[in-house]
Parts: C-alpha cells; sequence; structure tokens
C-alpha cells in the first residue's frame, strides 16, 4: 500500500479511469454528474452567505452601531468584506457558465468551479467567525469575542476539513487506487 505522500488525491486521469469502469460513463457524462453535484452543493451554502451578506449590510444603519469599540467595526469591516468574498465565489461559477455555455467547456466550468467553491468556503468559515467576534464582542467584552471567534473557527476546521479528511483516510483506497497499486501490474 503506498504511504499517503505517494497518492496523488487529485489524480483526474486515475479519476477518469475509474469512472469508466464502475459507472460505465462517459467524460462528458461524467462532467455532467460532476457539474450537477457542484451546483447542488452550491445552492445548499448561497442562500445562506447570500442573506448573511444582507444582513451584515444593514448593520451600520442600526442605532447603537456607532457606539462600537473601533476593534469591533474593524472586525466588522473584514467580516463584511469576507462575506461579500464569499458570496462573490460562490456565484461565481454561474456566470462562468453563462459566459462558456455551448462552447464545449465543461471541463473548465467544473474545474474552475470546484476551486472558487473552495474558496468561498474559506472566506464563509472566516465570515461566520467573524460574526461570532462581533456578536460576543457586542454583548459581553472583545475577549469573549475573540475566544468565541476561535472556537468557531476551530468548529469548522473540525467539521469542514478534519472530518472530511478522517473519513477519507478510513474509507480507504478506492477501487482504482488498489487496482493501480496491485503487485499484479
Amino acid at each position: 500500500m503506498p504511504r499517503p505522500d505517494e497518492v496523488d488525491v487529485d489524480d483526474l486521469e486515475r479519476d477518469r479511469r475509474w469512472n469508466e469502469n464502475a459507472r460505465h460513463e462517459t467524460s462528458t457524462q461524467r462532467l455532467d454528474r460532476n457539474w450537477s453535484s457542484l451546483l447542488q452543493e452550491l445552492r445548499v451554502v448561497q442562500t445562506g452567505v447570500q442573506l448573511l451578506t444582507g444582513l451584515l449590510l444593514t448593520l451600520p444603519f442600526h442605532d447603537g452601531f456607532e457606539g462600537l469599540r473601533l476593534e469591533l467595526r474593524i472586525v466588522y469591516l473584514v467580516t463584511v468584506s469576507c462575506s461579500i468574498g464569499a458570496t462573490v465565489l460562490l456565484i461565481a461559477p454561474i456566470g462562468i457558465h453563462r459566459l462558456l455555455f455551448r462552447r464545449h467547456r465543461l471541463d473548465l466550468v467544473v474545474t474552475t468551479a470546484h476551486w472558487l467553491a473552495y474558496a468561498g468556503i474559506l472566506l464563509l468559515a472566516l465570515t461566520l467567525s467573524g460574526v461570532m467576534v462581533l456578536i460576543f464582542g457586542a454583548v459581553l467584552d472583545l475577549w469573549a469575542g475573540v475566544l468565541a471567534g476561535l472556537t468557531t473557527g476551530l468548529g469548522l476546521v473540525a467539521f469542514w476539513l478534519v472530518l472530511p479528511l478522517v473519513l477519507r483516510i478510513r474509507a480507504g483506497p478506492t477501487e482504482c487506487e488498489t487496482a493501480e497499486h496491485s503487485p499484479e501490474r
């Protein structure tokens, strides 16, 4: 069995061969399935990010906002910037798809959307941590806000990164990885 550092987890050729053998799908069918799956993931997160961004954009117009400490106003600006960035990145795949529609470049759309989704989720994590700093900082004090933000960030890393990686490792190698590294080859 190969060491983890020897396995290229994003080996597109190996993925293509596995899909042909296990799913009996063509490259076009795989791209359609991947695009559909990615769209479903984006739909789950887009509405929430857009609502959160809208809410954050209204905060400066509420009574009491000007009473926030300078540090919390800076956190607010960073948080709203991350939220807008997440919104842009998570909606960008739709614009890319529209511009490349009927150009037979779904491979480019799927690959680009994949990385935009990663970046958007990272900015969403920073946004959620920033929101916790704002809430706890406004209700209690700045240090409670920092602690709440760090706790939220750690929770997000645990559930959005560590847990999926642990599940991936526990699942073991895929059928195509096992076949590629068998002694018969």
